[in-house]
Formats: C-alpha cells, sequence, structure tokens
C-alpha cells in the first residue's frame, strides 16, 4: 500500500515536471502551429549542431558508434542468449520433441478444417443470430412451462397419494368394522 503511494506521488511528480517542461517549450496557453515549428526548427539547429560536434570530436564519434552495443546489452534477452549456451537450447528444444510434434499434428488439422471455416455456412452465422435468439427465447419459455407442468404433475401426485391412504384406511377401517359385525352375529346364534 505504501509502494502504491510512493509510485503515485512519483507519477504526480512526473507529470508536474512535464507540465513544466510543456509550458516552457510551448510559452503556456499559446503556442499553436507557429510554436511547434519554430520548436521543430529549435530541434533541426541542435542536431545539426551535435553532428557537427560529434564529427569534430573523436571521442564522440566513439561513443555513437558504441550506442548500438549499448542498445544490445539493455536488449533482456542478451542475457538469455549469453547465459543459455546453444547446446543447452538444443537439450530444451529436444526434451520438448513429443509436445512439439502434437502441437504441429493440431495446427495440420487446423490447416485441414480451414476450408469448413471459411464456408459460406460459417461466414452467414451473424445472419442467423436474430433467428437463434427468438429459438433460445421460445425454447427458455419452453423449459418454463414445462416446469410448471411438471410442478402441476407432482402436486397432482401427491394428491392422488394422499388420497390413496386416506382410502386404504377407510377401507382397513370398514374391513375392521365389518369383520366385527360378523363376528357378532356369528356369537348371537350361539348364545340363544
Amino acid at each position: 500500500m505504501a509502494a502504491a503511494a510512493t509510485t503515485a506521488a512519483e507519477v504526480r511528480q512526473l507529470q508536474g515536471r512535464l507540465a513544466a517542461l510543456e509550458e516552457r517549450v510551448f510559452g503556456g496557453a499559446r503556442g499553436g502551429h507557429d510554436g511547434v515549428r519554430k520548436i521543430a526548427d529549435g530541434l533541426v539547429k541542435v542536431q545539426v549542431a551535435l553532428g557537427n560536434i560529434a564529427s569534430k570530436r573523436e571521442r564522440v564519434k566513439i561513443l555513437y558508434k558504441k550506442i548500438e552495443d549499448i542498445i544490445k546489452y539493455l536488449d533482456p534477452q542478451y542475457i538469455d542468449r549469453m547465459a543459455i549456451p546453444d547446446a543447452m537450447k538444443l537439450q530444451f528444444i529436444l526434451a520438448e520433441e513429443q509436445s512439439i510434434l502434437a502441437q504441429a499434428a493440431l495446427l495440420e488439422q487446423v490447416n485441414a478444417l480451414q476450408p469448413y471455416l471459411d464456408s459460406a455456412h460459417i461466414k452467414a452465422a451473424p445472419d442467423h443470430a436474430a433467428k437463434l435468439q427468438r429459438l433460445s427465447q421460445i425454447h427458455i419459455q419452453q423449459q418454463d412451462q414445462c416446469e410448471a407442468v411438471s410442478e402441476n404433475v407432482r402436486l397432482l401426485l401427491e394428491d392422488y397419494n394422499k388420497m390413496t391412504l386416506l382410502l386404504s384406511k377407510q377401507f382397513v377401517q370398514w374391513d375392521e368394522m365389518l369383520s366385527q359385525m360378523e363376528a357378532a352375529k356369528q356369537l348371537k346364534p350361539a348364545s340363544e
């Protein structure tokens, strides 16, 4: 968090310095195209003066020649080229040989299927997007209707199961009552 605040402060400081420089160069809100032209002429004069100085001084010529070396040394890949010898790079490539071959096979498949990707049907797909959108909406509506019907059927099945249970209990009670009446009828003639 402190690093972010420090970075923000540095950015604000750089923006302030840039604004001050622009004000000095362009002269505040004035400037315009004439100011840019004067600046460009001034930069050309400075470049010519630096070229004249460089051509007269041997040390500056040597420095200009070394700029290419400095740029080469500043390249992040330069360290990799220096630190990793070619034999080791070859070993890296050979270690990844199967993966490279698999990727090459996949690329060949993509190239073989390229005519299908370039077909008129694929190119016409954006034209069918509106139809697909309508069909998608109809599908969603039908899914909602299906869920509503499923819920209705579930409720009906619950009611059916409850009714069946109640009828079963009622039949069991009637069976018990009938059994008791039959038993009572059979006991009466024996007692007379």
